[in-house]
């Protein structure tokens, strides 16, 4: 067995981001904030809801084409930012492994605890496998994923939809610069489709999401030694059809002050006051193909569930 995790501290770029969101006119906390290990639990259970899409119709997706992706790509590695518990990803690691291509797996996740468990698990369901986990932020520390051989870059679940379009952008030439020739990328991707399916995913009738949402402000207060009551906060979220995204916000219940020591910072909300924690962009067919392009990436391939729910492009560099 041979598992390395790379590790780099969070709570420097925490502060900086909690200081510049909560500091905007419309407040705002970034979404990677939800996964501490309890978050990370709570989006495992939420996955499973009957609203929640997404991570079924891209688990359809994947275990009917991985084998076809896998061979295309030609891979001797995945990585995967974004990673989880991997889930989604076994069916990619599973046709890597018949295919006899697979060597090492790179989970790249904020969590330290799901990149730990999992690449306890991996090592155990493939022995020999070689696992690399990078604890950090995608947005700031992508040039931190290993140098390897051909490798397959996933990024699953619609998690590029949390990215305002420059941040995209910016995302994609980043991916395509560290990407070689003969590297390859898929994305998964939500879709548009009729908004009260889509606003329905985000509003669980067990209060799961609502859960979790305000599950970032327990890990401000962990992290920075805030004085946040979530109890006090109420989730929202709607589809914007100008933006064609989903925003998650958390609604002030009665006029708040807040203290975080770690920031030196102190907040006030008015009664009503809302901070934005996510956004979650939907996307067509041509929209993704455009922002590839856009990033000297080629859209080689989309496939789609049946329902024509969710993406997943598969790409390569131009």
């Amino acid at each position: 067995m041979s598992v390395v995790i790379d590790r780099h501290p969070m709570p420097e770029s925490m502060a900086q981001d909690v200081r510049d969101g909560l500091s905007r006119r419309l407040k705002e906390l970034p979404p990677k904030l939800f996964y501490d290990e309890r978050g990370s639990e709570l989006f495992d259970q939420i996955t499973s809801l009957p609203e929640y899409y997404p991570t079924r119709c891209e688990r359809e997706i994947l275990n009917r084409h991985a084998p076809a992706i896998v061979e295309r790509a030609g891979a001797e590695e995945l990585v995967e930012l974004g990673s989880g518990t991997a889930s989604k990803t076994r069916a990619l690691l599973y046709a890597m492994a018949g295919q006899g291509s697979l060597e090492r797996y790179v989970p790249f996740d904020v969590d330290e605890s799901v990149v730990h468990s999992c690449a306890l698990e991996l090592t155990e369901l493939y022995p020999g496998l070689e696992v690399h986990g990078v604890v950090g932020d995608f947005g700031r520390d992508l040039e931190r994923i290993p140098d390897g051989g051909r490798r397959l870059f996933a990024f699953l679940g619609g998690t590029i939809g949390n990215l305002y379009p420059a941040e995209r952008a910016r995302f994609l030439q980043r991916m395509r610069r560290i990407m070689g020739r003969g590297d390859r990328l898929v994305i998964g991707t939500d879709l548009v489709k009729d908004r009260a399916v889509l606003e329905a995913a985000y509003n669980d009738s067990a209060g799961l999401t609502a859960e979790f949402n305000r599950n970032i402000l327990r890990v401000v207060n962990a992290g920075l030694d805030a004085d946040f009551r979530p109890e006090a906060f109420e989730h929202v979220a709607f589809f914007d059809e100008a933006n064609s995204w989903i925003e998650m916000r958390l609604r002030a219940n009665g006029a708040q002050a807040v203290k975080i020591d770690g920031v030196d910072l102190d907040v006030t909300f008015a009664d009503g006051e809302e901070i934005r924690t996510e956004i979650s962009a939907k996307f067509t067919r041509d929209a993704v193909e455009r922002e590839l392009h856009g990033a000297e990436l080629a859209l080689d391939d989309f496939f789609t569930d049946g329902a024509g729910l969710f993406g997943l492009a598969f790409a390569s560099p131009r």
